[in-house]
């Protein structure tokens, strides 16, 4: 969580919070609006006493209409949500996203208005919050943290960036090896070639939409089998839906482009068992990872690429050697 949540509300409450005494009229609290120029951000009016206790509160537009000579006391809703003092931004916007108010004053242990915050704060601060969580998860994914990217010298980013950046490296070397020993398969079925880049590039976003909801759902429980072999069957269904619809286009393509019907089985097949490699590696990595204790965020990422990568290729030219 972001620091910054964690704050006090008063770091970002206004403190110009509109107050009325109970025993005005309409007429004379509109005049005291007037003279004091409060602003065009009020939205609700706040009743208050001769203790400057809160009692009540009036929306703007129950203020415009209600009879001029009709004092407040009478006008005003007595139940009023406040926020306490002691809140933090984060507890704030909690608030918010309960009552679906647009303002709430902000009150100490007596009751007295100490300062307001409206959805403006509240837009502002979730904006803030989704987009460094967005910008948080997508370097995470890649095995870097924030932090380290943002405040590390050069040198130090390359001792951070690099270990994963071999990761990479070293499973695309282990691929185009990989690649080099069905040589022959390749020159057989040349459309093989044509629809490599493809494979590869499914087998790595099924496998990174599978490990980033496994790294959302380790965040609030520990892993047990139970729970592994529950995510593991939806994991396989859903894999084998896409599969199917995913396979049977592609193949579609293969046949009616290059006329070779082995070949569309081929690739439409590959693309079926690669996109339920890649859902369970991405499943499975951070699972294991975590039961490990480290860090899925962090690990998962080049983990899982690696592995679907050299998977995706094994199975590809495996099924090809196989049926061409």
């Amino acid at each position: 969580m972001i620091n910054h949540m964690n704050q006090s509300i008063m770091t970002v409450a206004r403190k110009d919070a509109a107050t009325l005494h109970e025993n005005s009229t309409v007429n004379k609290a509109l005049d005291d609006i007037r003279s004091h120029g409060l602003g065009e951000r009020i939205v609700y009016f706040y009743v208050v006493n001769d203790e400057d206790v809160l009692v009540g509160v009036v929306p703007t537009r129950r203020l415009l209409i209600a009879p001029l000579e009709q004092r407040l006391s009478e006008v005003m809703i007595r139940r009023v949500a406040t926020i306490p003092q002691t809140a933090t931004v984060l507890e704030a916007c909690e608030f918010f996203s309960i009552h679906r108010l647009l303002a709430f004053p902000v009150v100490d242990q007596q009751r007295h208005i100490v300062g307001v915050v409206d959805v403006s704060m509240f837009s502002d601060e979730v904006f803030d919050l989704s987009e460094r969580e967005q910008m948080e998860e997508l370097f995470e994914n890649i095995g870097l943290r924030v932090k380290q990217v943002q405040e590390a010298s050069p040198v130090r980013a390359v001792h951070f960036r690099l270990p994963w950046l071999m990761a990479t490296l070293t499973s695309g070397t282990i691929c185009a090896l990989l690649t080099s020993a069905y040589e022959l398969t390749l020159a057989k079925a040349l459309v093989l070639a044509f629809f490599l880049t493809l494979m590869l590039g499914l087998g790595d976003s099924v496998g990174t939409q599978s490990m980033t909801v496994a790294i959302h759902a380790l965040r609030a429980r520990r892993p047990t089998l139970r729970w592994y072999i529950r995510e593991f069957w939806r994991e396989i269904v859903t894999a084998l839906l896409l599969g199917a619809a995913c396979g049977f286009t592609v193949g579609l393509i293969v046949w009616l482009w290059y006329g070779a019907g082995m070949a569309a089985v081929s690739i439409g097949s590959s693309i079926l068992l690669t996109i339920c490699a890649g859902s369970i590696l991405g499943l499975s990595v951070p699972t294991l990872l975590h039961k490990m204790k480290l860090d899925p965020k962090i690990a998962a990422g080049p983990v899982t690429l690696a592995i679907t990568d050299i998977s995706t290729i094994l199975i590809y030219f495996s099924l090809a050697t196989l049926l061409l």
